[in-house]
């Protein structure tokens, strides 16, 4: 029988002791093991570590100058917030976002550009990004230098562990290595990852999904993602393939079979309007949600009927992830949320429908409108769980060797 690689073990108990840390902190060693399910011993030698290489700090509690306390004060452990920088970027069609944030992943800076970049030439993008977080790092008073890693987060299908955008609304061309071109740009490690899976993080630390290990995201923007996240790892596929939801086929035989995102993707809902000269000038500007939002609430049919085909849609596909994965919580977020209640209402009447009733009562429908800046948060908790993974000495983080798959 094969036995696990120990650098991988290493790894995993690493990042569960940090990630313990982070969630729980301030916190004993005791707390720690009982908590992770890893040995004392193995909890000593890791935290140790992580206080030499100054990732995490001490904390007594008790008053150690009082001489009548009994007992010597308990000894906590929490991360060290300044021990790492990173900078998590979002790219959308018509705008970016970029975000620094501490080793806790906290934000200190942010950075929001309101620009087109779909379909530009891969240089001007990538020039666009290397000045936007060259802003964002100088707006938080740092130098690159400061900074351990970059992450950015595509719309699309990306190869997390090869560092490809494999495809994206907003490039011409396939098969991308932006990693590379941004790690030699910046002079700083940089991954890529997809935007919903780094939504997927930012609700797993900092939002709706932030109680569980456990839950399904599905993002509903120019493309449709999905994020699944079991036991606190995102779930990726071969090479950390990334999962594009709006390719997911869906009809009754190859003859009425159509893609999800042909009904509910954000073109296939404001597609029955682009003939309207306003209209689409406002799509070309990154404002056809909004527009389709208005003439929602002026009772245009056949935007209320893109809306309802789009959310019933979505509810089967929910509904088919919910059967395969069995997830507590199903979060959706998105810019398809802003066409208000007729979506909403069709969406979750689908969904009952859709489901099986013996397993009706096992997730929850959360609905969220995510700030722009959560997106780039999420891409950042992507660089940190890679640190919080990666052996460290006094020169700080060795990136570990990307493998084929």
């Amino acid at each position: 029988m094969k036995t696990a690689d120990p650098e991988l073990m290493r790894a995993i108990n690493r990042f569960t002791v940090l990630d313990t840390i982070r969630r729980h902190g301030p916190i004993s060693r005791v707390e720690i093991s009982e908590r992770s399910q890893l040995s004392t011993t193995t909890v000593s030698a890791i935290t140790g570590s992580l206080l030499d290489d100054g990732l995490i700090l001490t904390r007594h509690e008790g008053d150690i100058r009082n001489a009548a306390a009994r007992g010597r004060p308990r000894v906590m452990l929490e991360l060290n917030p300044d021990a790492v920088r990173v900078v998590g970027a979002k790219i959308a069609a018509h705008h970016m976002v970029f975000v620094v944030t501490n080793f806790c992943g906290e934000v200190i800076s942010q950075l929001s550009l309101p620009i087109r970049v779909n379909r530009q030439p891969i240089a001007v993008i990538a020039d666009l990004i290397e000045d936007g977080i060259r802003r964002c790092v100088v707006d938080a008073g740092l130098a690159l230098d400061d900074i351990a890693s970059v992450c950015i987060g595509f719309p699309g299908v990306v190869e997390h562990r090869s560092g490809l955008v494999r495809s994206s609304p907003i490039l011409s061309e396939p098969d991308v290595d932006f990693a590379a071109e941004m790690t030699n740009r910046l002079h700083v490690a940089t991954i890529v990852e997809s935007d919903s899976h780094a939504i997927t993080l930012a609700h797993h630390w900092f939002g709706k999904g932030r109680d569980l290990d456990d839950m399904v995201l599905v993002s509903l923007e120019q493309t449709l993602g999905l994020g699944v996240l079991h036991r606190g790892q995102l779930f990726r596929g071969a090479g950390g393939l990334s999962h594009n939801l709006g390719d997911l086929m869906m009809g009754n035989g190859l003859s009425e079979t159509v893609r999800l995102a042909a009904v509910a993707g954000e073109n296939a809902i404001l597609g029955a309007n682009m003939q309207e000269t306003r209209f689409a000038d406002a799509v070309r500007l990154g404002r056809g949600m909004t527009m389709a939002q208005a003439l929602i609430a002026g009772e245009d049919n056949s935007m209320i009927m893109a809306a309802t085909r789009a959310g019933e849609a979505v509810g089967i596909a929910v509904a088919n992830i919910v059967t395969l994965f069995g997830p507590p919580r199903v979060i959706i977020v998105g810019s398809s949320l802003s066409l208000g209640e007729i979506f909403l209402h069709a969406l979750a009447d689908a969904y009952r429908t859709a489901i099986p009733s013996s397993i009706r009562e096992i997730a929850e429908l959360v609905f969220d409108a995510s700030a722009e800046e959560m997106w780039a948060q999420g891409a950042a908790v992507v660089a940190l769980c890679e640190l919080y993974e990666s052996p460290w000495g006094t020169t700080g983080p060795a990136p570990a060797p990307r493998t084929q798959a």
